[in-house]
């Protein structure tokens, strides 16, 4: 072998290795690509994104085309350095020089490159998808004929590549990667975030207006009453009934009500009437995320809630939704701060009528939710029976003191820091 054949040998090794460093940092590269960051890039009309998910279409093809040129490069760039080693050291340095290849192998042409692309998969994958299609074109006759036989082989354990469904996140993985996106994203749009994906786990009966705390207007009333609540009222809508609230007559647009009182200076109880429009019932335990739907296709912003019977348990409206999302509004500040007051102590004083899981947005703690809407449901229902004032209990190791009742239900609570177990 003369000089020149020696130099072409070595440097043929080398740029074989290099192959096969290329082929691995391209196989661990376009497999652990991010799939979701590629549809977005996709959607953007980008190249590169589109062809990599078109590479991706067809794993099999993928694989057979990077696993054809791999074991090429290695095994040429073996038979080489055996034949260099047989040439200058005789059959005794076939042994070492294979140990000496496999080494080099294992770590500049398998170990390095796939970690370099399982670090930077997105720049791997981009630089490597045009080769890799350019491969998989000109030697597709023999990608085919292996992927056939592999696929074979595959069918005979009753594995089908096609019936690989495309990855889908559950909800409790969507959770984790919104978790993961802190540095990326502001507390605020990742709180929201979760309280989307939880709006499954809330239903009407948690947010909504009880049946006592219903402001409506009675028909039967008298008129003046019924003028003065109107001119009154900062809601928008408001449930109109006859003698109770199970009577509901429909429900009152004040925004559309006013027109006519600016333009003819005065209303009566016809024109209130004519102007109400069908209720929206709803039934319990509708589950938040569902309701959200609803509200849009069927067009309303208010709904009220009826049980198995027909009977009115409640009023809900789309704002009362988005509050779970976004959290309470400015305009309703003033009225949470008379329902849960801070005490020096660290206790808090809450209205009974407080629902549970307002309270715990509120103040950061965690009684449990599962069960009674409100506080005052939640202490009768943990005690069985109707409790008096000065009645305390210990609620997942949070102490609570009845300090008033009215009538059936618990007025005022006072709630302390959490005990330690």
């Amino acid at each position: 072998m003369s000089h020149y054949q020696w130099i072409a040998a070595s440097a043929s090794i080398v740029l074989l290795i290099l192959f096969s460093a290329f082929f691995s940092a391209a196989e661990t590269g376009l497999m652990t690509v991010n799939r979701y960051r590629l549809r977005h890039r996709a959607r953007l009309k980008k190249r590169s994104a589109i062809l990599i998910l078109r590479l991706l279409k067809r794993p099999d093809r993928l694989l057979g085309t990077i696993l054809i040129g791999n074991s090429v490069a290695n095994i040429l760039a073996s038979a080489l350095a055996t034949l260099l080693a047989v040439h200058f050291f005789g059959d005794k340095a076939v042994v070492l020089s294979t140990l000496l290849l496999t080494l080099v192998i294992l770590v500049f042409a398998e170990v390095a490159p796939k970690t370099l692309a399982a670090l930077y998969p997105d720049k791997i994958s981009t630089i490597a998808a045009w080769p890799v299609l350019i491969l998989l074109k000109t030697f597709y006759p023999l990608v085919w004929l292996i992927n056939t036989l592999s696929n074979g082989l595959l069918r005979l354990f009753q594995v089908k590549q096609f019936d690989i469904q495309t990855d889908q996140l559950s909800r409790e993985e969507l959770r984790s990667v919104v978790h993961e996106t802190n540095k990326r994203m502001s507390r605020e749009y990742q709180e929201m975030l979760l309280n989307i994906l939880d709006l499954n786990k809330v239903t009407v009966n948690d947010i909504m207006v009880p049946r006592h705390k219903i402001i409506g207007i009675d028909l039967e009333g008298e008129w003046h009453a019924v003028h003065h609540a109107i001119e009154s009222n900062l809601h928008e809508r408001l449930p109109v009934y006859s003698e109770n609230i199970n009577q509901i007559a429909g429900i009152l647009n004040l925004r559309e009500l006013m027109k006519d009182l600016l333009e003819n200076h005065s209303i009566n109880r016809d024109i209130l009437i004519s102007k109400l429009q069908e209720p929206y019932y709803i039934p319990e335990n509708t589950p938040l995320n569902i309701q959200l739907l609803n509200f849009q296709r069927e067009q309303q912003r208010m709904a009220l809630v009826v049980d198995e019977y027909g009977d009115i348990l409640g009023l809900v409206t789309l704002a009362d939704i988005l509050e779970q999302i976004v959290g309470a509004f400015a305009t309703d500040l003033t009225g949470t701060t008379r329902l849960i007051q801070a005490q020096k102590d660290g206790s808090y004083l809450v209205d009974g009528a407080l629902a549970v899981r307002e309270f715990n947005r509120l103040s950061g703690w965690s009684l449990p939710t599962r069960g009674p809407r409100t506080l005052s449901g939640l202490v009768i229902e943990f005690l069985e029976a109707i409790p008096r004032a000065g009645t305390s209990v210990k609620i997942r190791s949070y102490p609570i003191e009845v300090v008033h009742m009215h009538e059936n239900r618990i007025k005022v609570a006072r709630i302390f820091p959490r005990l330690a177990e």
